[in-house]
């Protein structure tokens, strides 16, 4: 026999002991992160939800509060409103104004950014002081 041919039965081997066991290793693909990031994952999208947690917020509120610029700040917005993790209200008296608030979709990011941020302050030297 072979080193290819035992190489082989015991990739075999493994395999089988594996489904009987159940003992399969993680997923080839970690599909729930990689879906999140998709719709959360821009730095400008993670900026506008964190300032959003802070409460509802106008335009120009978020356009300083996060320094992106108008274009920016109104494409991520639409994004994170069609999403659904962002709510919009418009205040037609004089002077109009649009608010920003987060749904509760939105909301509930606010453990996960608590929880990056013990991480950066664990891990990160810029962030600890």
């Amino acid at each position: 026999m072979s080193s290819q041919d035992l190489a082989g039965s015991d990739l075999a081997e493994t395999t089988e002991t594996q489904a009987e066991t159940g003992d399969a290793s993680a997923p080839d693909t970690p599909c729930p992160v990689v879906d999140s990031l998709e719709q959360i994952g821009s730095r400008w999208r993670l900026v506008v939800l964190h300032e959003l947690l802070n409460g509802e917020s106008r335009f120009n509120e978020l356009k300083r509060e996060t320094d992106a610029n108008a274009r920016t700040l109104s494409r991520v917005l639409d994004d994170l409103q069609e999403t659904g993790f962002v709510d919009r209200r418009l205040e037609e008296e004089s002077p109009v104004a649009t608010y920003y608030s987060l749904t509760p979709k939105g909301e509930s990011l606010a453990p996960v950014f608590e929880e990056i941020d013990d991480w950066a302050h664990e891990w990160l030297a810029e962030c600890s002081g």
